[in-house]
């Protein structure tokens, strides 16, 4: 199903249904269509908002994970949103950290699937030369524990991202910065209930980057998913569906506690 992109101000995002705030954030390469199964699933019982991320529009002082998270708070204030299911994708898992850790008051629950913010796997050292369709498809098979996902659709999506010099050195700054902005020291202070999805075969963010979000995070639930790599829903998303869904459900009726 196709989505309308809405814009207010500067913000291009889409939202779909009604409810509570269930807001998703991309990674570096993400886009609209890595949450398609997400938003058919859940705007039934949800409002599904997706902001379009500035990830090549923001001038180069402010490609950072910074950056992004205050256009994202932005966006917010601009939408009035309050008591939001926030999820993140890689890049875009950092970024809702730095927004929870900021802004508290406006969430109710934290989901993070294959985040950076402690450790990740990037391009390496060097950037390729612009133009290697070779390079970029094998990078984007990586992505996956299964290299079919990485359909020729996708390889020229993130291709054509990568053609550009301007946007490699903007995809290279948004590497940096999420390398130095570790967050290891901060996780305590997260206190909203969390839900950490892995993929079992993730490379990018491995298993271990897991456990150690699920140590550091003090209301957090970690699920492991067999056969998945970096983006568990898009590859599995049935089962990323099922397990997010049982966990809002807790949200929606907590369980009385016994005397």
């Amino acid at each position: 199903m196709e989505y309308k992109i809405k814009q207010i101000d500067k913000f291009k995002y889409i939202e779909e249904g009604e409810g509570e705030p269930l807001l998703l954030l991309h990674g570096l390469f993400g886009a609209l269509s890595n949450f398609k199964d997400l938003i058919e699933h859940f705007r039934h019982q949800y409002k599904v908002i997706v902001p379009l991320l500035p990830l090549f529009e923001l001038d180069i002082f402010h490609t950072t994970v910074g950056g992004l998270e205050k256009h994202v708070h932005k966006f917010i204030e601009t939408k009035g949103y309050n008591n939001i299911h926030l999820l993140g994708n890689s890049l875009g898992g950092h970024v809702a950290l730095i927004y929870i850790l900021k802004h508290p008051e406006r969430i109710k629950s934290l989901t993070l699937t294959g985040s950076s913010g402690l450790f990740e796997n990037g391009m390496g050292d060097s950037y390729p030369k612009r133009g290697d369709y070779e390079y970029i498809k094998r990078k984007t098979e990586l992505t996956f524990f299964d290299p079919a996902m990485a359909t020729k659709e996708l390889v020229d999506e993130v291709y054509a991202i990568t053609i550009n010099r301007i946007t490699v050195i903007k995809i290279i700054a948004l590497a940096k910065s999420a390398i130095r902005n570790n967050l290891g020291e901060e996780l305590n202070q997260v206190k909203q209930p969390t839900l950490l999805i892995w993929g079992n075969n993730d490379t990018i963010t491995p298993p271990f980057v897991a456990k150690e979000f699920n140590k550091l995070i003090p209301n957090s639930e970690l699920h492991f998913i067999d056969s998945c790599g970096h983006a568990p829903m898009m590859e599995v998303p049935a089962e990323f569906n099922r397990i997010l869904e049982q966990f809002l459900s807790k949200l929606k009726h907590p369980v009385a506690a016994v005397v």
